[in-house]
């Protein structure tokens, strides 16, 4: 009795080939299609490391559609020349859990004003150092921008609000992400338009991670002031825990161990699925060759 051997071109391999694929590829890409086998994005809940960097940059808006001004930054006070103010300020960061991140920005300014100067509006730039550690680690520079109005003269405004982080992209999962620490405002710069607030915050804008300031209510503006008493600014910003969103890596996609427990959030299920389905793939492959080789045995 002769034996012989089917080759892997042969038609019986052809055969078993089209029947494993028409019997595993449809479901597959049907899977993936529905977008609920490989995970494209994943979240996890962290609170950021924010310390606030004491820049400052304050217009303040006055009847008769003038304006007054101050900054941290020395070009551009000499740029504001008579409409300078210099206020009194403080600022005072709180860890309200003990737990070395900080949770909150206590914030005052006391404008004081000339005696015919009364206050209608305000905008304040505030920028902070913004960073993420757990996945990949972020690091940036950036701002909460502060603006409200009032239709009648008033001798303080009181701001409560969040430092959220906006997101356009998701972030990787890991590695250093410091293409956005760099200063939000170029304090080097002898030019009125690198002050101007609205060039400002439109370049700001143009970035893929950033910083809004989400106020819970309506600033409380509070009328009569007496000539001689400044215009007050008072702001609580608080930095509460937040919602990562991240680009999952290729093992965390397969396996699904690699996902770290200090992720509060995440979808594990599907990259365990797929782990298992792999294995069983695995095992129907063996059995494939086994009945190959005794295809060729028998022909």
């Amino acid at each position: 009795r002769r034996l012989c051997r089917a080759g892997v071109c042969s038609r019986a391999a052809l055969a078993l080939a089209l029947l494993a694929a028409l019997t595993y590829l449809p479901p597959l890409l049907a899977a993936y299609r529905s977008h609920g086998l490989w995970l494209k994005r994943s979240s996890y809940a962290e609170q950021p490391s924010v310390r606030f960097r004491h820049e400052a940059l304050l217009v303040g808006l006055t009847e008769g559609g003038g304006s007054v001004g101050w900054s941290t930054f020395p070009a551009c006070n000499r740029l504001l020349g008579a409409r300078l103010r210099l206020p009194l300020v403080s600022a005072r960061e709180e860890d309200m859990n003990q737990d070395g991140v900080m949770d909150r920005l206590h914030f005052r300014l006391e404008l004081p004003l000339q005696s015919t100067e009364q206050i209608l509006g305000v905008q304040l730039i505030l920028t902070f150092t913004y960073e993420l550690h757990r996945m990949s680690t972020l690091v940036m520079q950036s701002l909460a921008f502060l603006q409200s109005f009032s239709p009648v003269p008033a001798s303080r405004v009181i701001l409560n609000g969040d430092l959220k982080l906006h997101q356009r992209q998701p972030l990787g999962h890991s590695g250093l992400d410091s293409r956005y620490n760099v200063s939000v405002i170029n304090s080097s710069s002898p030019f009125a338009q690198d002050y101007d607030l609205e060039n400002i915050v439109a370049a700001y804008e143009e970035r893929n991670v950033t910083t809004v300031l989400s106020a819970d209510s309506s600033p409380i503006w509070v009328v009569g002031r007496a000539p001689s008493d400044p215009f007050v600014i008072q702001a609580t910003i608080r930095y509460p825990v937040e919602l990562i969103v991240y680009q999952p890596g290729f093992w965390e996609i397969f396996q699904g161990e690699r996902t770290p427990k200090k992720v509060k959030e995440s979808h594990s299920a599907y990259p365990v699925t797929v782990h298992a389905g792999l294995i069983v793939l695995k095992r129907h492959f063996q059995d494939w060759c086994s009945l190959l080789d005794k295809m060729g045995e028998a022909g």
